[in-house]
């Protein structure tokens, strides 16, 4: 019985993996359609985020059952309890690559982010996928090392967060208050995936070592 219940606790994590390699493809893409002004890539960004909606629903149900079934206790409660948080985290990295894929779609045929400002956002586009990409090898491999490190990206993304808006406020910005909106927003959007990303990695840690990096850390 124990056995099966810790086979089911791993495939929680197959799963939160398989998630997350959508959420990394959902990242890439809504960051193409953005950046190329393409509709139909947008498009198919919205489209696919109901398979990560469902995804997160058949975790949860696993989860759920195994919660008033097996009734865990110690560190294998611990361990369903953080699956069902990174679940939610990784569904909501989906959510907000929608968020992207939607301004893109809005300005079609016009591309939403600036000439000037592109570098920034395409730099915050490739730290977010990146960290996405990092988080899901830190799940499957369950590295504490790798995990702590994924918060070092998050310090370069709240950097370029902090020179686009030194954009938007410059006298030079000549791009109107819409792209400004949108330029900020999508921001947030990318600030928020790794913020998320850095979320699960810490509940990995926790998983593994039952402390938050900041404790690891002192």
């Amino acid at each position: 019985m124990r056995e099966l219940f810790h086979d089911q606790l791993e495939s929680i994590f197959d799963d939160l993996a398989a998630i997350c390699s959508q959420v990394e493809v959902a990242v890439a893409s809504a960051t193409e359609a953005l950046l190329k002004g393409d509709a139909e890539i947008a498009e198919r960004v919205i489209s696919a985020d109901l398979e990560i909606d469902r995804a997160r629903e058949r975790v949860e149900d696993t989860a759920f059952s195994l919660l008033s079934l097996q009734a865990p206790v110690a560190g294998d409660l611990r361990v369903v309890v953080a699956a069902l948080r990174m679940v939610t985290e990784l569904e909501r990295m989906g959510d907000l690559s929608v968020h992207v894929a939607k301004i893109a779609r809005l300005r079609v045929p016009n591309i939403a982010v600036p000439d000037e400002i592109r570098p920034i956002v395409s730099r915050m586009a490739e730290v977010a996928e990146d960290m996405v990409a990092r988080v899901k090898d830190v799940i499957t491999e369950r590295d504490v090392t790798a995990a702590i490190a994924v918060a070092k990206d998050d310090e370069e993304m709240d950097q370029l967060r902090r020179r686009s808006f030194t954009e938007l406020l410059s006298d030079d910005w000549t791009n109107g208050v819409e792209a400004a909106v949108d330029v900020a927003l999508l921001g947030r959007y990318y600030e928020r995936i790794a913020d998320h990303a850095v979320s699960v990695a810490n509940r990995v840690v926790y998983i593994v070592t039952g402390e938050y990096p900041a404790a690891l850390r002192a």
